[in-house]
């Protein structure tokens, strides 16, 4: 993909009259010299293999470091009593957000969306919608397209890397890119796609990435739950009618530039935030004795 700005995309969709996720199809059908009925292959492929991950999540099975895993369950039994304060889908979404990033770190099959930390958030999002509104295959596909659209212009224009831009850079993203593709599903345009995806980002910029004992494990599994309601609550602002009063392509800027500024300690190197806490030090050095 070759776009640098969020408004190139829209530009185009406006001048030739094709929906926002159609730019993106054609541009990927142009990069890597395949027909159309590739390109939504792959795609498809994609929906399949996070549909599967969903569906074969296993609450019993830990991860190497012990941290990981069980979480997921315990949200959806909570889910299933039917008592919580926010309603079934915000609830099925931090469950199923939970539930993928525990299925990395447990070593399962993920697609990295657009990392293996963040992999929980798009599918989260995407996977709730499919159930509770039981929306055709090909729109969700359609989506992901739009989401895919949204990464390459951060990738591009800015990071998707914790290790280069901190966890705004991968969570941030994710929520930023599951916004627009969630505001194109109920029926938005190319503003409340992009309007969706800047009030996500910029309510997550300068979001350290701090990871305990190295892993993405903790916090990066909570925080896809995070990526992911942020994504559900601004798509929705963004279908209300409000607007991000900071240009999306400037979001984006300013999280490149926020992510430069950041600190090496608070980008991956786990030598501050979280990961240099007492209770962060007891983990690491359990850890350490039982992998020698």
């Amino acid at each position: 993909m070759s776009f640098k700005k969020l408004s190139e995309i829209t530009a185009i969709s406006e001048d030739r009259k094709i929906p926002f996720w159609q730019v993106i199809l054609e541009d990927d059908m142009k990069e890597r010299g395949v027909t159309r009925e590739e390109s939504m292959k792959t795609m498809g492929s994609m929906l399949d293999t996070i549909t599967e991950a969903d569906a074969k999540y296993d609450a019993s099975i830990r991860s190497a470091s012990g941290m990981a895993g069980g979480d997921g369950g315990k949200i959806e039994a909570f889910r299933m009593k039917g008592n919580s304060l926010i309603d079934g889908f915000i609830l099925e979404v931090i469950e199923k957000a939970v539930k993928m990033g525990e299925s990395n770190a447990c070593m399962k099959r993920i697609v990295a969306m657009p990392t293996a930390g963040s992999c929980g958030v798009i599918p989260a999002v995407l996977l709730t919608y499919i159930k509770h509104k039981n929306v055709e295959r090909e729109r969700i596909i359609e989506a992901l397209y739009v989401a895919g659209g949204i990464g390459e212009v951060i990738a591009t224009s800015a990071s998707i890397s914790g290790a280069e831009g901190g966890c705004q850079a991968e969570i941030g993203s994710a929520g930023a890119m599951a916004a627009g593709a969630l505001a194109y599903l109920e029926g938005g345009g190319n503003e409340e796609i992009v309007h969706a995806a800047a009030l996500t980002l910029k309510n997550m910029l300068g979001l350290t990435c701090d990871p305990v004992a190295g892993l993405v494990e903790v916090p990066c599994i909570k925080r896809n739950a995070a990526g992911a309601v942020n994504a559900v609550v601004y798509s929705q602002m963004a279908m209300a009618g409000v607007r991000s009063a900071i240009e999306p392509d400037e979001v984006i800027e300013s999280m490149n530039r926020i992510g430069r500024l950041l600190p090496s300690c608070l980008k991956e190197t786990g030598q501050e935030g979280l990961a240099i806490t007492k209770s962060a030090e007891k983990i690491t050095e359990r850890l350490s004795m039982s992998w020698q």
